[in-house]
């Protein structure tokens, strides 16, 4: 399956968000995600399944102001 990481295309087998984050070397518990431009909290990432072309953000939330 295609999809796009962070403005890059890759490929990948994972099925779900959760599956993908950590198929991607992320420590899951530091990361953020969005599917499609959504928010998808940590608790419901393995809810999320993947399709096909969906552009997936990980990133790290920042701190301080």
């Amino acid at each position: 399956m295609r999809v796009t990481l962070n403005g890059e295309p890759v490929e990948g087998a994972a099925g779900t968000l959760a599956d993908f984050v950590l198929s991607q070397d992320f420590d899951p518990t530091v990361v953020a995600t969005a599917v499609n431009g959504e928010f998808v909290p940590r608790d419901a990432r393995a809810d999320v399944v993947l399709a096909e072309g969906d552009s997936i953000e990980v990133f790290s939330p920042r701190q301080g102001g």
